[in-house]
């Protein structure tokens, strides 16, 4: 079998919502590594988080693509501090922020600035932010003025239901945007997913689009599962997202992924 990349999501994909990753995951994930093939992480984390599961991982060469696509990293030995920035998108986050605040004045909103810094409008919920590191603190009108990577914002009120219905009242233009978790929105560049991230990375490595897998299970993760050659959509997915993928695995809590790549690759 030809390198293959293998891009994988993290919170619902390699580890579950306590942060927690299998053995047998991780000896999968090692296994195929070893075989030949590049392990990318891609993930909605900032790269504090990200890089903290690639060295769970034992990963010390290749690629990372962290903030939904918005930056990419190069992992090598040969480097001071094992890794640099390689690819950055930004935007400007003021037009987005103002109308957030308008629909809802009682969020919060965490802005990722093109030099890795994190600027939170207020204290998120405990856990939440993957590493607390580079985070400051500071006024939403200080936010308006930042060049963004990335815009989480978080309302701590209201159910799911309210929540979807708000983002779609506030009509977001001019940027990309993914609806996870617990009243929870991830805003990139326009354009910009991981699957953006993605072709960069096969550019960079010479890889064919049909020799690319893919896992997640959120709805960040829909346009790399359409972009990836082999797409592996987790047992807890929405329907959304199973109905683009080519193998619907078993849950998180099952080691879904693992049992996917074990049979993708005969490891």
């Amino acid at each position: 079998m030809k390198p293959h990349i293998v891009a994988l999501d993290v919170d619902g994909t390699v580890v579950d919502y306590d942060d927690m990753m299998t053995d047998r995951v991780r000896d999968t994930i090692t296994k195929v590594a070893a075989a030949g093939h590049h392990i990318v992480i891609s993930t909605g984390r900032a790269v504090s988080g990200s890089h903290e599961v690639a060295n769970r991982l034992g990963l010390v060469e290749g690629f990372v693509v962290s903030s939904n696509g918005s930056v990419i990293t190069r992992l090598s030995q040969d480097l001071d501090e094992g890794w640099e920035i390689f690819h950055v998108e930004s935007f400007d986050p003021e037009p987005a922020l103002r109308r957030m605040a308008e629909v809802l004045p009682t969020a919060l909103y965490m802005v990722e600035d093109t030099e890795l810094v994190r600027w939170a409008s207020g204290d998120f919920p405990e856990g939440e932010l993957a590493s607390i590191t580079n985070l400051r603190t500071v006024s939403f009108e200080e936010l308006t003025q930042k060049t963004a990577t990335r815009i989480v914002m978080r309302e701590l009120e209201g159910t799911d239901e309210e929540f979807a219905e708000a983002v779609e009242k506030i009509g977001l233009h001019g940027v990309t945007y993914a609806v996870g978790w617990s009243n929870w929105l991830d805003i990139a560049p326009e354009g910009v997913s991981k699957a953006s991230g993605l072709k960069i990375v096969a550019e960079q490595l010479g890889v064919d689009r049909e020799h690319t897998v893919g896992a997640g299970d959120g709805s960040n993760d829909m346009e790399m599962l359409e972009w990836v050659g082999h797409a592996i959509a987790m047992g807890q997915a929405g329907n959304a997202l199973k109905e683009v993928a080519d193998v619907v695995t078993a849950s998180i809590v099952d080691d879904g992924l693992a049992l996917a790549l074990e049979e993708y690759f005969d490891v």
